[in-house]
């Protein structure tokens, strides 16, 4: 059994919650055991730093505190989430003016400063070194049996936020999808950001880069997309359309989010996964 303190993120609660209806399963499922972060906040997104990079830094600070009272990491399913909390923590370890600002906000609000000793985790890279592929391989139930391409994001694909992956060409996704009884699809592109959270200043750019990603996915051979971002899985599945109105791409893909995935080959959800086969084979097909 592992235990981590659950941040679900800015969108696993409101536009995305069939992330966060699969994350209870499939962490029960593998040992997991989560423990909510009382009074948890939003990171801010990077949009609050456009204004106060302070600011933003102090409510991710906030949440690593308050984990770190518990005396746990945090696990997050969402690869922006994640990236903005290795942000802050690199900050607050290599720039000791920056830090005690951010603890002096922290302790003037809520009385508490960030040490430091907390981590912050995506599920990905829990799944694969601390459960790991063969004990998950053992538990699939139902199989994938479709062609998977994983898309990454640029958030955690950073010095500091991949883990033990490879900063430049991940492979985690790629094995968890063979583990799962899928066939991972490479494709360029996989990295590549869709613009996430800039859809409401600059949506022309945002569904062009939305439009790139799914559109190389589905030329490589890809029935299916499986994200391991809440905030990009939203622009890559809700504004599919838009995407192909504004480039002309073919962008009709079966999109869902890294947490649906596993906690469908491990048995739970069997009717939202007979669905999505139908889906991916006459969508994605």
């Amino acid at each position: 059994m592992v235990k981590f303190a659950y941040y679900p993120g800015n969108v696993a609660r409101a536009a995305s919650y069939e992330v966060e209806d699969c994350i209870q399963p499939l962490c029960s499922s593998l040992g997991i055991e989560l423990v909510e972060i009382p009074k948890a906040t939003s990171d801010g997104g990077n949009v609050i730093s456009q204004a106060s990079p302070i600011l933003q830094h102090a409510l991710v600070a906030r949440n690593m505190a308050l984990a770190e009272n518990m005396g746990l990491d945090i696990m997050t399913t969402c690869a922006s989430s994640h990236g903005i909390h290795c942000d802050t923590i690199n900050l607050m370890k290599t720039d000791k003016v920056k830090n005690s600002k951010i603890n002096s906000v922290l302790s003037q609000v809520s009385q508490i400063e960030f040490i430091g000793e907390s981590k912050s985790r995506h599920l990905l890279h829990i799944l694969v070194e601390d459960i790991g592929l063969e004990k998950i391989s053992s538990l699939v139930k139902n199989p994938i049996r479709l062609k998977i391409a994983g898309y990454y994001g640029p958030n955690m694909q950073k010095k500091g936020a991949c883990s033990k992956d490879n900063v430049f060409n991940p492979t985690y996704l790629e094995q968890l999808i063979i583990a799962l009884g899928g066939v991972p699809v490479e494709y360029d592109l996989k990295c590549q950001s869709v613009g996430a959270p800039a859809l409401l200043t600059n949506q022309s750019s945002v569904l062009k880069m939305t439009a790139a990603v799914l559109s190389e996915a589905k030329e490589n051979g890809a029935q299916l997309m499986v994200s391991s971002c809440t905030l990009s899985h939203a622009n890559l599945d809700t504004y599919q359309i838009k995407a192909r109105r504004k480039t002309g791409k073919d962008t009709t893909l079966p999109v869902i989010h890294l947490a649906e995935l596993v906690a469908f080959a491990l048995g739970h959800h069997k009717d939202r996964f007979a669905l999505l086969k139908t889906r991916a084979l006459i969508i994605g097909g």
